[in-house]
Parts: C-alpha cells; sequence; structure tokens
C-alpha cells in the first residue's frame, strides 16, 4: 500500500480495500438463516434473518465492521461468519451496515450512515415487519465499529424521536478517543505488524482528512488546541491505573499543538467522534 501511493497509483486506503474485495464472499443463504442485501434509508446493508423457530420475537443487533473507518465490508469473510452465527446462535435478525468510507468520505460521513441505519431499524413498524423484540435490540462493532457502536448508542439515548431503546452495546476492542496517541497499547504496538502505531495513526487521520499536516500532529502528539488542553487529565492513565497495571511504561503527557488545525478539522474534538 506504501509503495502503490509512493508511486502514485493509488492512495494508501484505496491499495488497503483491496483486501476487501479478495475477501468478499456473496450473500448465501443455509439452513438456518436467511442471507440478502437490501438498503436501509439509502444505505446498504446485509442482512442475516434466522430461520423460523418457536419462542416468539427474535432479537436484534445493528453490527458495524472495522476498518479504520476507511477499509472493510459487510460482506467480508470474517464479518459474513460473525454476522451469521450470531443471526444462528442469538435467534436474532442481524443488520450489518456497509457505511460509507474514507478517504473518499470523511467523518461524519461514517457516523451518519450507521445513526440512520439504527434508527430506522429501531422503528415499530420495522421491528414487527422482521419480528424483533423492540425490548431486546442492540448495537456492537469492532475496532472502528466499536467507536461507532458507542457513538450511536450516546446519541441515540439523547434523541426524543427515538421510541425505542438499545437494551446493550456490545464493543469490541474500540477505538475510543483521539487525545492521546501515546497510551500504553500504542507503545506496546509501536512497530508490531497488521495494526502499528503509525497505521492507527493514518486511520485515525483519514477519519477526519487527507491532510498529512493532521497526521504528522497526531504522530507527535501535539494535534490538540490549547483551549481543549484540560481534557488531557481524562486520559492520563498514569493517574488513572494502578501502579502494578502500569507495566513500566512511561507516561508523557499530551503537547497542545495548533489552534488551526483543530479549527480546520472540528471533527476531532466532536463527541460522535
Amino acid at each position: 500500500a506504501g509503495l502503490a501511493e509512493w508511486l502514485g497509483v493509488m492512495h494508501y486506503m484505496d491499495a488497503l480495500k483491496l483486501m476487501s474485495v479478495i475477501e468478499y464472499v456473496p450473500p448465501t443463504s443455509d439452513e438456518n438463516v436467511t442471507v440478502t442485501e437490501t438498503e436501509f434509508v439509502s444505505v446498504p446493508v446485509r442482512l442475516y434473518v434466522p430461520r423460523e423457530r418457536p419462542g416468539g420475537l427474535k432479537r436484534g443487533l445493528v453490527y458495524f465492521h472495522g476498518g479504520g473507518w476507511c477499509i472493510g465490508e459487510a460482506g467480508m469473510r470474517n464479518y459474513d461468519h460473525l454476522s451469521r452465527q450470531t443471526s444462528n446462535d442469538l435467534n436474532a435478525v442481524v443488520v450489518s451496515v456497509n457505511y460509507r468510507l474514507a478517504p473518499k468520505h470523511h467523518f461524519p460521513a461514517q457516523f451518519e450512515d450507521v445513526y440512520a441505519v439504527t434508527k430506522f431499524f429501531l422503528r415499530r413498524s420495522v421491528l414487527a415487519q422482521y419480528g424483533v423484540d423492540p425490548a431486546r435490540v442492540a448495537v456492537a462493532g469492532d475496532s472502528a465499529g466499536g467507536n461507532l457502536a458507542a457513538a450511536v448508542a450516546q446519541q441515540l439515548s439523547n434523541d426524543p424521536e427515538v421510541e425505542t431503546k438499545l437494551k446493550a452495546q456490545a464493543l469490541i476492542y474500540p477505538a475510543l478517543q483521539t487525545l492521546d496517541m501515546n497510551l500504553p497499547s500504542y507503545q506496546e504496538n509501536q512497530d508490531k505488524p497488521i495494526l502499528s502505531r503509525a497505521l492507527m495513526i493514518r486511520f485515525w487521520s483519514e477519519y477526519f482528512t487527507t491532510d498529512p499536516a493532521l497526521r504528522e500532529a497526531m504522530a507527535s502528539n501535539s494535534h490538540v488546541p490549547p483551549d481543549s488542553s484540560h481534557l488531557f487529565a481524562l486520559v492520563n492513565w498514569s493517574a488513572l491505573l494502578p501502579a502494578e497495571m502500569q507495566r513500566g511504561y512511561v507516561y508523557r503527557s499530551p503537547v497542545a499543538g495548533r489552534a488551526g488545525l483543530a479549527a480546520r478539522y472540528p471533527g476531532l474534538l466532536d463527541a460522535r467522534a
């Protein structure tokens, strides 16, 4: 991916997206689950509906795939397997959302898509159509999808238009903060394969903009504007974690950066991000 971008062949994230294409599997039903692709409020989704069985109404789950808001797709082999098994094991209608991706679409496009789908699914008429119990609907996601699930759950709790409330949120290794890019997990995975610190920072910055200035500021942990530096205390893990759990990692407080950068990309400090 890096070589393709350096040669000017394609954007770094577009090269990574080839993985999604290779791993794609068509929607295929089996003896336990009916799988189809459709759209909810103009957003593509893959639906997993368990075969009718005795016992009343089904559970409902809206799932958001991971991939750093830039790659991934509901039809990837691992997500298809997860959604299919979840649907069968839990007798749940699973709505796996294909939200828009960066770099073509930046925040808040991803959030807007998953929020619109979830809000639509929570309509009493839609739940009734799929035989879903309004008291047993949840959202879930992994990595960037966990970020989206948390944001959706928070927003829904304050949305007066939503009559049906979520039963639960399941966040699988979620990405939840951008204030400090040097947490112990970033230090531990500094140069690890698959998801290094540099790649995670690239995902975060691409979520907001293709401007490399933000990525560079994040890499030096100096991307939060001075008037928001009081937020650093909220992620000061040296004060929050017991000494025996700090595992020898050294805390270095983030440094307040240029105000202009955050002004250009206000999503950086948006609660939905």
